[in-house]
């Protein structure tokens, strides 16, 4: 058995000490928040999980033998380094730090100690986004021209970070994984729209090798709320919907083609477009947040490092977004994703 401790029990925390408390090979002991309220909250779904507003007591207790931090972005950092100093496991929502050094800083003392560093990049464990990624490896899509995502809501609002790092690392996250690499360069443009310190809207692209453009949009301020993707091939194209419970993956079976026609003095080519079937896979349910827990004990469990979401995976985030944010300081001019 893995005794996990949770430190902050706002809108996550009680997730996974549901997760943690579920799965047949962990337990959690205790969890850790500055709120009265939510310690009430949690006592009345779990009263055997123990609670206390110092999380230090977590990181003091031997029995414990790795932690989940579900805190605000900006404590992410040090508590992370905390707790691998105190020779715990550790799982860290997104985004890992809220700059880029900071994220290898954490990688390395991880080595040192010999402990498992984890960032709760959610999506790269729901099935419909694998799905994509089983359609671009097989050449399915053939060469991919473009792609965009929406995710977008009114609300919720945060206070700690704006959309563009309370967002955007789903989606970078998952072209990362989806393309095979970070993006070499980015422009972004953002809004306060609220009249707050924040930006609550923002619109950014991404350009990746081999010539592919990636657009995002996110938004706090949005009538409906989307957690779209949409992927164009010149051979296929599929869209991606993650609230859509029948048919997230549509496959379209539509591409272009160059055909030539003939004139009395030239021959130039007519761009034709080829209709075909739309495939809607069956998929089955498992829940995302399930399967990343199960993917954190499983590495504990073998000594085997978390390639899928570990540190160098979070600095590849955090150097996208951290370039993101400069280009919107420019009003859009392009940055330069800084590499190592």
């Amino acid at each position: 058995m893995i005794t996990i401790g949770v430190i902050g029990c706002g809108h996550w925390g009680p997730n996974h000490i549901r997760i943690f408390n579920h799965l047949p090979s962990s337990s959690v002991k205790i969890c850790a928040d500055m709120s009265e309220d939510r310690l009430q909250a949690v006592a009345l779904l779990y009263p055997q999980v123990q609670r206390t507003k110092h999380y230090q007591e977590i990181l003091k207790d031997p029995e414990i033998d790795a932690v989940c931090i579900s805190t605000p972005t900006d404590t992410h950092f040090q508590l992370t380094k905390e707790a691998l100093e105190a020779g715990k496991h550790v799982l860290c929502e997104k985004p890992l730090a809220l700059r880029p050094e900071e994220c290898l800083q954490l990688q390395v003392l991880a080595e040192k100690k010999k402990k498992m560093l984890m960032v709760g990049h959610i999506f790269l464990f729901n099935l419909g986004i694998a799905r994509l990624k089983e359609y671009i490896e097989a050449g399915q899509l053939g060469r991919i021209h473009y792609a965009h995502s929406s995710r977008t809501n009114l609300g919720p609002f945060r206070y700690d970070v704006n959309a563009l790092w309370d967002l955007a690392p789903h989606d970078i996250s998952i072209f990362n994984y989806l393309l095979g690499s970070a993006p070499l360069n980015v422009s972004a443009r953002g809004v306060r729209c609220l009249g707050t310190s924040l930006e609550d809207l923002a619109f950014v692209s991404l350009e990746y090798p081999n010539q592919i453009l990636v657009n995002l949009h996110v938004s706090w301020l949005d009538p409906k709320k989307n957690r779209q993707i949409t992927i164009v091939g010149d051979q296929k194209m599929v869209t991606w919907d993650d609230l859509d419970n029948e048919g997230p993956i549509k496959l379209y079976d539509k591409h272009v083609e160059k055909g030539s026609r003939f004139y009395e003095n030239y021959g130039e080519f007519q761009l034709l477009s080829r209709e075909g079937s739309i495939t809607i896979p069956h998929m089955a349910f498992h829940e995302p947040l399930k399967l990343q827990g199960q993917y954190f004990l499983e590495c504990i469990f073998q000594n085997r490092h978390p390639e899928k979401c570990d540190a160098q995976k979070a600095y590849d985030v955090v150097r996208t977004l951290q370039a993101a944010q400069e280009s919107m300081q420019k009003n859009g001019a392009p940055v330069e994703v800084k590499q190592r």
